[in-house]
């Protein structure tokens, strides 16, 4: 008897002998059945449910087909997953795994599907701040939210660190519409905003979307006021050092350190009487230099003050550095003892490391997907990237700590651990999400597993 004819079958090259046919008919599948374990780590952290308190629900409870809790978890999962579109959540909304992280397998009322699509996820980005509007009934407490990212890092210790370092920086995010904010910026080349990041470590502590038309530095000081205060009050003893680049050596921000027990370690733009205060260990350097063909490095140490925008001298630190024919001085101002090249290579050069996890933000986690119209938007689109930055963290440092993972980027651990094609299957009792039998990272996910659920 002939084999009866499947319409939508598409037929390959044959292999080994075989035909190769390829059909629509799996059921259903998803790409993203690793979803399951930032659903674990968000259990772990309570990440999601303490998101969705910083929100105000002005809907009618009994018209709400998807909470607030579920349409946050939605769009930090998205992120974390890899999509940073609102337009890929009408698709997403049909997704099994996801449904099963939101406990929404079935249809809501009037047949739609489990999960929210981009219309409503759009509502909860551009609610306006003051009275809620007809289509945009659910807003944000933006100190809320900036007080959660503090609390996310001081939860993540188990005893209070003797020590601890909060790294400043303020970079492009380049925009190419008319949103709020934008301005060219100089230094850039460009036309963009200028968020603040503050990390201690891989932790993100802050996220301040700012306008381009400003000093770099601008409102660090009360984000520096803020986070000592919440970080002291549950750490009273812990010391606490400030460490950024040369944008964030203004007078302003060193007495405010000196004047509430935080130390610093600011870099210090080269100028003309810096310069000639280390003629004789540059000499010394350049002579070096000369005989041996290879760099060289001279460090001195001196107290310092600007003509008129410093209200007190400082210890400077210069590292003079001679490099074939080109003289190479870098200077960091700083209320740290010790010994000026321990300090200048140990812990000054260490901030280069924020720089990674800027780009993390970027790259991976979309933070410049800034392209909303309003500043009040875009923050919250920032943020939640930075949620998103917190839970693939928390991933990282609860359960794959003691895999090759425990280091890798929020890109790497999404490509090994998050992007895993299963067929799912939902029965009265359970829903069975089966992986591949092949899948490479199968000792990775269980590790990861067994330490979240611990």
């Amino acid at each position: 008897m002939p084999t009866e004819c499947i319409a939508d079958l598409f037929g390959f090259a044959p292999a080994d002998g075989r035909a190769v046919v390829a059909a629509f008919d799996g059921g259903r599948v998803t790409s993203d059945a690793g979803a399951l374990l930032l659903s674990r780590t968000d259990r772990a952290i309570g990440l999601v449910g303490r998101f969705a308190a910083c929100f105000r629900e002005d809907r009618s409870a009994d018209v709400v087909e998807h909470s607030v809790s579920s349409i946050a978890m939605r769009r930090v999962f998205g992120i974390a997953l890899g999509y940073e579109d609102l337009a890929d959540h009408d698709t997403l909304r049909h997704d099994p795994v996801l449904a099963a992280c939101a406990a929404k397998l079935a249809a809501g009322r009037r047949g739609c599907a489990p999960l929210a699509g981009k219309s409503t996820l759009n509502r909860l980005e551009h609610a306006p701040a003051g009275q809620p509007g007809r289509y945009h009934r659910i807003g944000h407490d933006g100190a809320a939210i900036e007080h959660l990212l503090v609390e996310f890092f001081l939860d993540a210790h188990a005893a209070a660190p003797a020590e601890i370092v909060l790294d400043l920086d303020a970079t492009d995010d380049p925009l190419h519409g008319h949103q709020e904010g934008r301005f060219f910026h100089g230094y850039y080349d460009t036309y963009c905003t200028l968020p603040l990041h503050v990390f201690c470590g891989r932790h993100l502590l802050a996220a301040r979307l700012r306008p381009a038309n400003i000093d770099a530095s601008a409102g660090t000081a009360g984000e520096l006021a803020r986070i000592v205060g919440q970080v002291r009050t549950r750490w009273p003893a812990v010391r606490i050092i400030v460490r950024a680049d040369s944008g964030f050596a203004r007078d302003a921000i060193m007495a405010w350190c000196e004047a509430n027990r935080v130390d610093f370690l600011l870099g210090l733009a080269r100028n003309s009487r810096l310069a000639g205060m280390i003629g004789e260990p540059l000499a010394a350097a350049a002579a070096e230099s000369g005989e041996s063909g290879k760099p060289a490095r001279r460090y001195a140490e001196f107290a310092y003050a600007t003509r008129d925008s410093w209200s007190r001298e400082r210890r400077v630190i210069a590292k003079a550095e001679q490099t074939g024919d080109r003289s190479n001085p870098r200077f960091v101002v700083t209320t740290l003892g010790g010994e000026a090249r321990q300090l200048y290579e140990d812990v000054h050069c260490a901030r280069g490391e924020m720089v990674n996890r800027i780009k993390e933000c970027r790259l991976d986690l979309f933070a410049d997907r800034t392209s909303a119209a309003t500043m009040r938007a875009n923050q919250l689109r920032l943020w939640f990237a930075a949620m998103a930055n917190v839970l693939v963290d928390s991933l990282r440092r609860i359960g794959l700590v003691k895999t090759d993972l425990a280091r890798a980027t929020c890109g790497t651990i999404r490509l090994r651990l998050l992007k895993i094609g299963a067929l799912v299957r939902v029965s009265v009792r359970r829903v069975k999400v089966a992986m591949s039998s092949a899948w490479p990272c199968q000792q990775q996910y269980r590790e990861a597993c067994a330490a979240l659920a611990r």
